[in-house]
């Protein structure tokens, strides 16, 4: 993988210098300037240039962690004496998601209200009437035999899928019917068969949901060499705090980083500079969770998401690499919502949206499930998602004439190749440049 970066990335001849790593600055107040997004298209949404991290959806991150390793004990020889279900693998992913804050204002798992106006508004209406964006459901399915095992009680124990360690407790349960066909057409648009998600979790799941309060004994840990590159939304917050941040972009990508990807981000960070922010940090946040087997591991894009910060391509010290734990569902416009939500969970106040993110082919005709413009559309429009800055991509391609990636220019179509992602991971493997 490391002559991906030697192929396909043009190191930056004059990478912008460091900041210092001493820094502990604590965040002064707005500056009161705006900036409008002039497009007679779509919506206009305005830019807010401040200098303190985006509140959490909710006004606070709920962190759903037991804090204290006494309590952790205690919890666990509870867990033991409770009813249990196993975890699946993309279950456990749920439950570091929900355990960390990422879906914040939700605290477990969705009661059968929540999964309503999830499927239904792509929204959460909370308890002063405000809306938050939830567009894809975060639920546990059990079968009929869990059910009935179930009984009276009110609390289950999750445990890991061997069944030996618990995980957490699930308070205050609710048990409602599973229409998986309703789950799966609402947030697909189809219910045609071969959905690489419900295929994995969705068609071989109980017809029963569980919802509840949930109590996460410790944090999940996965031992895969990459769990210190797992940071939750408090430490990301931390973190940008700590470059003393007044603006983080956040770019989210399930393959390896390409020059036209650096390209963007680079000017991205141009763009916010000349907006008035003084230190725009950029949240590099590929997703760690589930991914269809043809995509590339994550081992594999972690290491070369590293290249890229030692090569200069991206400033590592305006650059945070972390991985997003959420599984990936291919939902097109209604995951990209959730993409786009957790962002702001973790601190970010402007999203970079490109062509038809969360994607996916049609699994059973020959074409793209969803318009590939859909996606920012949907993302300018969002409910809940008022205050998250929507960036879409500028369109790069290869420049022939320059020999590297550049924005595209209409005006010389003819010195432009636009290489999908595809033909650049070939490249890469072959070791070969454009031509």
């Amino acid at each position: 993988m490391a002559s991906m970066g030697g192929t396909l990335f043009t190191k930056t001849p004059n990478p912008p210098p460091s900041l210092s790593k001493t820094h502990h600055t604590l965040f002064i107040s707005p500056l009161k300037l705006s900036v409008q997004l002039q497009n007679p298209k779509t919506r206009l949404r305005k830019l807010h240039i401040s200098c303190g991290l985006i509140d959490p959806d909710g006004g606070k991150l709920l962190e759903l962690l037991v804090k204290d390793e006494s309590q952790r004990r205690e919890k666990k020889r509870e867990a033991l004496s409770l009813p249990r279900i196993r975890l699946s693998r993309i279950d456990l992913q749920w439950v570091h998601v929900l355990s960390e804050g990422w879906a914040s204002p939700l605290r477990g798992f969705m009661r059968e209200n929540e999964f309503l106006q999830t499927l239904h508004f792509n929204c959460l209406r909370l308890d002063d009437g405000s809306m938050v964006n939830m567009s894809v459901p975060i639920v546990l399915a059990i079968d009929d035999s869990l059910k009935i095992r179930m009984d009276e009680s009110k609390r289950v124990a999750l445990f890991d899928s061997e069944g030996d360690n618990p995980v957490a407790i699930l308070h205050d349960i609710e048990i409602y019917k599973h229409n998986k066909e309703e789950r799966i057409a609402r947030t697909w648009g189809t219910t045609a068969p071969g959905l690489p998600y419900v295929e994995e979790a969705i068609a071989k799941a109980g017809n029963w949901l569980i919802g509840g309060d949930l109590e996460v004994i410790e944090p999940v840990k996965y031992h895969d060499g990459l769990d210190r590159f797992r940071l939750s939304p408090r430490e990301l917050r931390n973190e940008f705090a700590r470059r003393n941040a007044d603006a983080v972009f956040a770019f989210q990508l399930r393959n390896p980083v390409h020059n036209g990807h650096a390209l963007l981000m680079t000017d991205t960070r141009c763009r916010l500079l000349e907006m008035g922010y003084k230190n725009p940090i950029l949240l590099l946040h590929p997703l760690g969770g589930y991914t269809k087997a043809d995509d590339v591991p994550l081992s594999w894009r972690m290491k070369q998401h590293e290249k890229v910060l030692e090569e200069g391509i991206l400033d590592p010290e305006t650059t945070v690499v972390s991985i997003f734990p959420s599984p990936m569902h291919y939902a097109g416009p209604t995951e990209v919502q959730w993409h786009a939500k957790a962002r702001i969970n973790a601190g970010a106040n402007f999203y970079i949206v490109g062509r038809d993110p969360a994607g996916i082919g049609h699994p059973v005709q020959k074409r793209d499930l969803y318009d590939p413009d859909h996606g920012k559309k949907v993302l300018s429009m969002a409910p809940g998602l008022e205050r998250l800055n929507i960036l879409p991509f500028k369109v790069a391609a290869y420049d022939k004439t320059q020999h590297k990636m550049a924005f595209f220019d209409a005006s010389r179509p003819q010195d432009f190749l636009f290489i999908s992602g595809t033909k650049m991971r070939m490249l890469a493997k072959n070791r070969e440049k454009p031509s």
